[in-house]
């Protein structure tokens, strides 16, 4: 059944939701500390391939999350809200949607069109394409300026999470925490 008949979030959905808020939270969290954790060039190489092995596997775990909210759609208002935070909403929804697919893609093909192979883990590598200092100069830039919009995003998220749950007492942030 089609989340659009629901008021509620079902479990693949909250599954989806939890997982890639906690991995993306922590990759951003991770990006942030290589870039200003003043970390010597020989500390941060082992770290930063951790940081592409998940970024990268987390790029078709984040395909999965947003092809299934495509299809699942969401949950009718539990609610009546105003127009325009409905529309905020779902502003704030498809660009934290977006951005959980930007961003892996972005540092992927950042490494790959500088020349540089991404090894997953030891498991395989993910070959490096020729040097485009277009396609890498732009998602560089992407990469490294998301980041701060991205934080914007996630503490509105939070925000209007926190102010249904304890202002408004609805029960919007119950549908995603499975409780009814």
């Amino acid at each position: 059944m089609s989340e659009r008949q629901g008021s509620t979030f079902g479990f693949i959905s909250r599954f989806n939701h939890w997982t890639v808020a906690l991995v993306f939270i922590g990759m951003l969290c991770l990006g942030f500390y290589l870039e200003f954790g003043g970390l010597e060039r020989e500390a941060k190489g082992p770290l930063m391939g951790i940081h592409k092995s998940v970024g990268t596997l987390f790029l078709v775990f984040a395909l999965w999350r947003v092809l299934w909210r495509i299809v699942q759609g969401f949950p009718q208002d539990i609610a009546v809200f105003p127009a325009w935070q409905k529309i905020s909403a779902r502003i704030v929804h498809w660009l934290l949607l977006l951005s959980v697919i930007a961003m892996p893609l972005s540092g992927a093909l950042m490494s790959l069109f500088n020349g540089r192979d991404i090894d997953i883990f030891g498991w395989f590598r993910v070959p490096a394409q020729d040097k485009n200092e277009l396609i890498s100069g732009i998602a560089h830039e992407i990469h490294g300026t998301a980041p701060y919009i991205i934080v914007a995003l996630i503490l509105l998220h939070l925000g209007a999470a926190i102010k249904h749950q304890f202002i408004d007492g609805d029960r919007t942030l119950g549908r995603m925490l499975g409780s009814r």
